[in-house]
């Protein structure tokens, strides 16, 4: 990956700022205005663009696991454990 360029561009935003707003960025938290401000500098910067893409990706990693079927054997060792745990107060 390229290092960060720390300049600040026609956006008049440079790669701490970008980073430090990545995640707002990809929820969608930020203004219109800021948005395309954080979008025409990854538009030019590759650090920054890796580093959205990585961030991006990861997000889909992590929303595919936390999708995954728990087993059902293990589901019914976690209710008895639970009931239990009531029963005894």
């Amino acid at each position: 990956m390229d290092e960060p360029d720390g300049d600040v561009g026609a956006s008049g935003v440079n790669c701490d700022e970008a980073l430090e707003t990545l995640y707002r960025y990809l929820d969608g938290e930020l203004t219109d205005e800021r948005r395309a401000l954080i979008g025409s500098h990854l538009d030019r910067c590759g650090y920054c663009t890796s580093a959205a893409h990585f961030e991006a990706e990861l997000r889909v990693v992590i929303a595919d696991c936390a999708r995954a079927r728990v087993p059902e054997p293990l589901l019914d060792r976690i209710r008895a454990v639970l009931a239990d745990e009531a029963r005894s107060g």
